[in-house]
């Protein structure tokens, strides 16, 4: 077949997949793939990032190869290509195909070779990536949020709030989004908790620096404000963030929060900045199940390059539900043990080194563990 028919084919099988997964699901994911080439057996999908190519590849090469077959009546592969990345980020996309995309098509790749990444950012942790981040029920909207968000800063969802409990991956999401932006733009790109935006208010009221504080904070192309929580009762400091939103918001510079619950339920706040931090959008995140917990385990345990037992792995997910924080603990604690003691780290170790961290189980429970594919109990 010739391009120009492989192209018909292409965009055969997207009205297929729009029409199979609806249009929130196909806007979601489908706007920021773009066809690159074709040979005999295969068709080359370019797409945004590494962190999106692997979700393409788990949820959808199935689903394209078939919507391919229907449209060909042959067997074709489908290839994932990761676009290379101008320096600006905000030019226009790939490609337009009805209404207005939720995750806005890509920049076109430049036409030599991609930019050099630049080194990560000195304000943000190396091991908060996309990469790193595990997707499940409990966070996939927010997570697909955010990647539109470091591809499209001050375009989409702006002002962008995560909160949830302690533990569950707010600010590892929000330094991904700081560091992809970071690394693959020439934004201005500050993160602070709150705590150290209010400390350095103070400071600079005592110092008279106010004019380089409000610069620091005004003129960023990216603002990331941990746990606005802790703004609560503190009314100067609110007033100062109040003007520098505005500031930044007028100027079209995205700004994101993290918070401990729903702005909502922030009673100690301006109402007019609550309003402001309600203006874009929220997102939730929830303690992950049981499938996603031993996902994240085993991430974890294969970026510390430690041989973990699935039975292991069950035990844990098993018995800790709370946080993210929670399991990595435990992870710690049963890998520590085997590499201080050069032991093997078995199922009987683990129980032994993790009593402590299951009060709430009963000895019949601690002793007996679910194999590691099964699915979590009805009621879970």
């Amino acid at each position: 077949m010739s391009s120009e028919d492989y192209t018909l084919l292409w965009h055969e099988a997207l009205a297929c997949l729009e029409k199979e997964l609806g249009e929130a699901e196909f806007n979601r994911w489908f706007r920021a793939v773009a066809y690159k080439g074709a040979t005999e057996k295969t068709v080359t999908l370019e797409v945004p990032s590494n962190f999106y190519r692997d979700q393409m590849q788990a949820r959808y090469k199935g689903r394209i190869e078939a919507a391919l077959k229907a449209a060909s009546g042959t067997e074709t592969a489908v290839v994932f290509a990761v676009a290379a990345v101008s320096s600006d980020t905000r030019g226009p996309g790939a490609r337009e195909r009805g209404a207005p995309p939720a995750v806005p098509p890509v920049s076109p790749a430049p036409p030599v070779r991609e930019t050099p990444r630049k080194a990560r950012h000195p304000q943000l942790r190396e091991e908060y990536s996309f990469e790193r981040y595990v997707i499940g029920d409990n966070n996939k909207f927010a997570a697909n949020a955010a990647v539109a968000i470091s591809r499209n800063a001050g375009v989409v969802y702006n002002p962008f709030l995560i909160y949830g409990g302690v533990g569950l991956g707010k600010t590892h999401l929000m330094q991904a989004i700081g560091s992809y932006a970071y690394t693959h733009s020439d934004r201005k790109i500050i993160y602070s908790t709150a705590e150290c935006f209010t400390n350095e208010f103070i400071q600079a009221i005592r110092d008279g620096s106010m004019p380089a504080f409000k610069n620091k904070y005004r003129f960023a192309d990216m603002l990331l404000l941990d746990d606005i929580h802790f703004l609560e009762n503190k009314w100067e400091t609110q007033e100062e963030l109040f003007h520098t939103f505005n500031a930044l918001y007028d100027a079209d510079r995205h700004i994101i929060f993290t918070c401990d619950r729903p702005a909502s339920d922030l009673k100690k706040i301006n109402e007019r900045l609550r309003s402001r931090f309600e203006r874009g959008l929220n997102v939730d995140l929830q303690p992950p199940d049981y499938e996603t917990r031993c996902a994240i385990l085993k991430s974890k345990a294969r970026c510390r390059n430690t041989a973990v037992p699935d039975e292991v792995i069950a035990l844990i997910a098993e018995n800790i539900a709370t946080n993210v924080r929670d399991l990595e603990a435990a992870l710690t604690r049963v890998t520590a043990y085997t590499e201080l003691f050069g032991a093997p780290l078995t199922l009987e170790s683990a129980r032994a080194q993790l009593r402590d961290f299951f009060p709430g189980a009963s000895r019949a429970a601690a002793a007996s563990v679910r194999p590691f594919s099964s699915a979590p109990p009805s009621g879970r």
